[in-house]
């Protein structure tokens, strides 16, 4: 294993290199861990940014519901001028032709059968469920960064083992010439290497587009604009690995944290809140509405020609409007917002549910992983060795080329096999942590 870390590594300094030549961005050839790859997409991924934008709005929509229950100030005026045939004039006393007037008021809803507590508590509920569906965006978007930079990483690792599948290979199909034209095997042995070679190199061309596809999408989950010139492979720098550091985990703590801490579920208990806050709204129909309401008021005198003679003062009062049949659109209010009071508890209970199965889902997928990478502790090693007898038997004729091609093979499978079971383990520790609702947001 420590040959393909360093092929890895020599593999990426050799990347960063080709990408100095093309006079590529910083963010390209810097250094890239995992905290600096969900660091960047916290600032630059569309997804993220668009629910910060939807998180903006929602707080419009709070500041409007809450707008129900605060005092309403309102400023008017009015100037007109007439045509003298159009004033009518009282006996003795000449009538202005020009009008006008100018005052402000303030107005205050005091009663509108529990709708202005509703508004209050509304806005409070939509802004915690905006906040929530915010998080779960986040968190989302977060894992998908996670899992693309394994993803690199594990192609990365297939090119290294399958360019060293490929020369062990060109190395026995030497080795088969060789003996060839000394005479000691027959022609068929060097038709075998050299099939073998064929076979095995439809693969390492498949390692290095998997590679190009891999960083494509992370480079794309991290919302870099990519320079036009750069087409055939993105170089990034990618520092950490896949490390298969233990996790411990509890089924039933899992499960019992994923229902206290999921955001979607938080969202939920809000919607539902905020659905049993519509049903109050709704009956607030059948109630009157009482304001009270004092202003200012400026106005030209009606009884002067001079525009300049005015009045003004305070004035003050109290009114109440009550619908006292309205066509049963009240009703209909009530139960519209009744229904989709019961769909939101539905919806809770089935999201609970969802979520559940989910942890268990990813605690099995987690479960088969370190299974998986514990089996193959020693199987490169074991690989190696078998490799090494193959060649040692057919070097002293006990043994024949098939036994070597074979632990050849072998070989390359089971670093496929390890390098797989390390990426399948920290895909799956992952997609666990973001099931069960731990914090994937790097540490700052």
């Amino acid at each position: 294993m420590k040959k393909l870390t360093l092929l890895s590594l020599l593999l990426g300094f050799t990347l960063v290199a080709a990408a100095a030549g093309t006079n590529a961005p910083a963010w390209l050839t810097r250094p890239l861990s995992l905290a600096d790859a969900l660091n960047t997409a916290l600032a630059q991924n569309a997804t993220i940014l668009k629910a910060n934008n939807d998180l903006e709005a929602a707080h419009g929509i709070v500041v409007q519901t809450r707008a129900v229950a605060l005092p309403q100030v309102n400023a008017g005026g009015k100037y007109q001028d007439n045509e003298l045939t159009l004033v009518q004039n009282f006996p003795g006393v000449a009538a202005p032709h020009q009008d006008w007037n100018a005052g402000v008021q303030i107005s205050q809803t005091i009663y509108s059968g529990g709708k202005l507590v509703a508004a209050v508590r509304a806005a409070g509920a939509t802004q915690q469920q905006a906040v929530a569906v915010y998080q779960t965006a986040v968190a989302d978007t977060l894992l998908q960064v996670r899992l693309a930079y394994y993803d690199v990483l594990l192609a990365a690792q297939q090119i290294t083992v399958r360019e060293a599948s490929v020369k062990l290979l060109q190395k026995e199909l030497e080795d088969q010439q060789h003996r060839y034209d000394a005479g000691t095997v027959p022609h068929f042995n060097v038709l075998r290497a050299e099939v073998a070679v064929a076979n095995e190199r439809p693969a390492f061309i498949q390692a290095k587009n998997n590679y190009r596809i891999a960083k494509n999408n992370l480079a794309n989950l991290l919302g870099y604009n990519l320079p036009r010139e750069i087409w055939e492979d993105i170089p990034l720098n990618l520092t950490d690995g896949l490390d298969p550091a233990p996790f411990a985990v509890n089924l039933p703590d899992a499960i019992q944290q994923a229902l206290t801490r999921r955001t979607e579920l938080t969202a939920a208990r809000k919607n539902i809140e905020l659905q049993k806050l519509n049903i109050t709204s709704a009956k607030s129909g059948y109630q009157p509405a009482v304001s009270v309401f004092a202003g200012y008021n400026w106005m030209n005198s009606s009884f002067s020609t001079d525009v300049g003679d005015k009045l003004d003062g305070w004035n003050a009062g109290v009114q109440m409007n009550w619908s006292i049949f309205d066509g049963a659109l009240t009703a209909g209010k009530v139960t519209q917002a009744k229904a989709l009071y019961a769909k939101s508890q539905t919806d809770l209970a089935d999201q609970s549910r969802q979520i559940e199965l989910a942890v268990r889902t990813a605690y099995s997928d987690f479960i088969q992983a370190k299974e998986t990478l514990e089996s193959q502790l020693k199987v490169q090693e074991q690989a190696d060795e078998a490799l090494r007898e193959a060649n040692a038997r057919a070097a002293a004729g006990t043994g024949t080329q098939l036994d070597v091609l074979d632990a050849e093979t072998a070989l390359t499978q089971a670093r496929t096999t390890q390098i797989t079971a390390q990426h399948d383990y920290a895909a799956a520790r992952a997609r666990l942590e973001r099931a069960i609702g731990a914090d994937l947001a790097p540490a700052k």
